[in-house]
This record gives C-alpha cells, structure tokens and sequence, in this order.
C-alpha cells in the first residue's frame, strides 16, 4: 500500500482507545502515524482528546490552533479550514483544541452523535487518505464512542499490569456494544506497551494475553524505552527524534504487521 496505489474512495479508519491513561495511546498513533507516512502511506491524524498531546506531538503550538473536530461539527467549519498539514510529507492532522471539551457535553444533545464522524470520514475531502488515526481520550465518553462508531479497527493498547487488564472488560462491552447499535463491521486488537520482557510478570500476563486473545493480539509489542519520554517533549515524532532506538523499531515492526492486516481486510470487503 502506498499513496500511488488507493484500495479505496473511503479510508481505513482505526481508533486507538483505552479508558486508562497512560498505556501509549497517543505514543501510538503518532509513531504509527509517522511510520505509515514513511512507507509513503497518505495518513490523517485525528486528535479527540482534549489534552492536545498528539497535536503538539506533531509540533503544533496550542496558540495556534482555531479550527479542530468541535468546530467542524458545531460551527460548520470545513474540513479544509480544520486540517492542518504537518512538517512531516503524508502526515496530516485535524487537531484538538479547548473546543473539544464543550464538544464532548454536547453530542449527547445531538441525534444519532456517534455516526457524525462516520459521515464526515466519507466526505470528498478524506478520499486522499489511506488511513485514519483517531486518538480517543482516556475515558468511554461521547468522543471515544464517536471514534468506535467510525472505526473499522480499534487497538487497544494495554500495559502487562494488573490495573490495565482489568479496565479490558470495560472496553470489550463498549465495543459490543457498538457493533449491535451502529458498528457491526468493528474489529479490535490488542496492543502490549511498556513490555518488559525480562520482567517475570510482565512474561507471565504476556503468556495470559496470549493464551485468552491469540486471534486479537499483535504480534509487536512495544518495548519500555526512555526516548519516547525524550520524543514527547521534543513535540517530534519518535520514529524522526530517535529512529533507530529499541520503541522505534517496535513501531516500526506494529506498522508492517498492522498494513499487512488492513491490506487483508480490504481483499476480503471488510
């Protein structure tokens, strides 16, 4: 797959959620992001969560930003005014901003909410994107519902820590849930972050994910690694900040096996 070769008028859309903060959400669509737009993959980052993390991984100054999701939705901003370009070739962004706070307290007021993302990722405007990265906030709130609700794939990124196993089920019955209200299609997979190795425990939960999810588990996990702390503050990508160090590699092995995936679903019209 790459930018001279569209399966698709629609892009494939894939939603990195989990209610538990801190697991490598954002660490992930941002790497993904860039490591897909290295591989000359026209890809699109959508930033719902009001922290502004993968924006300003990305370099943009919050100062900056008028236009995001919120004003697209509420205000009739076009989608052209809301995506912003980064400094990175086939690497967009629709940012966050302090908008989305107001917009999270007010889908609930509209009809049918969870399929308004869904209706603009069909829009004209998005067919020059491969694929979507939506960052979801650290909460099942109306925005990660509006991300599951348009996503063809949810990762889960998941520590191998007690805390962020059990917030799991959690998610596993939102994603039920939207496939039996307005998301049938959705799939998900599992994605292990912070992955000590050497670790006993961290082994023994591993050898747990793989034995309860082996069909819902990426292969690639994701090392701990002090760079990606350095990468955040920098506001630059990892894979570009540190491209040959132990997480980039990880990532860089995720996206090979995540293509590899999406490439498969599309030959079988999922």
């Amino acid at each position: 797959m790459n930018a001279d070769n569209h399966w698709h008028l629609i892009p494939y859309t894939i939603a990195i959620a989990h209610q538990k903060g801190g697991v490598g959400k954002t660490t992930t669509a941002l790497t993904v992001g860039a490591c897909l737009a290295e591989q000359k993959v026209h890809t699109l980052l959508i930033d719902l969560d009001p922290s502004l993390n993968l924006t300003t991984g990305v370099g943009l100054p919050p100062n900056l930003i008028d236009e995001t999701l919120a004003e697209v939705l509420l205000a009739g901003t076009s989608l052209e005014n809301a995506i912003r370009s980064t400094s990175y070739e086939n690497l967009d962004i629709l940012p966050s901003g302090p908008g989305m706070v107001s917009l999270s307290r007010q889908l609930h007021s509209r009809p049918s909410y969870e399929t308004l993302l869904r209706k603009l990722i069909n829009h004209q405007r998005m067919s020059v994107y491969e694929v979507i990265l939506i960052d979801c906030p650290p909460m099942l709130d109306a925005l990660t519902i509006l991300a599951l609700s348009a996503a063809d794939l949810a990762i889960i990124p998941t520590q191998c820590e007690y805390y962020s196993l059990q917030a799991l089920e959690s998610m596993f019955r939102l994603i039920r849930l939207i496939r039996a209200k307005n998301n049938a299609q959705l799939r998900y997979r599992l994605l292990v972050t912070m992955f000590d190795r050497r670790g006993k425990f961290h082994a023994r939960v591993f050898e747990l994910l793989r034995e309860h999810y082996s069909n819902a588990l990426f292969k690639a996990t994701i090392g701990f690694d002090t760079r990606v702390r350095e990468s955040q503050m920098a506001g630059i990508p990892l894979t570009i900040f540190s491209p040959n160090c132990r997480a980039a590699e990880h990532y860089r092995s995720l996206s090979k096996e995540l293509l590899f995936y999406v490439q498969k679903k599309r030959s079988e019209g999922a």
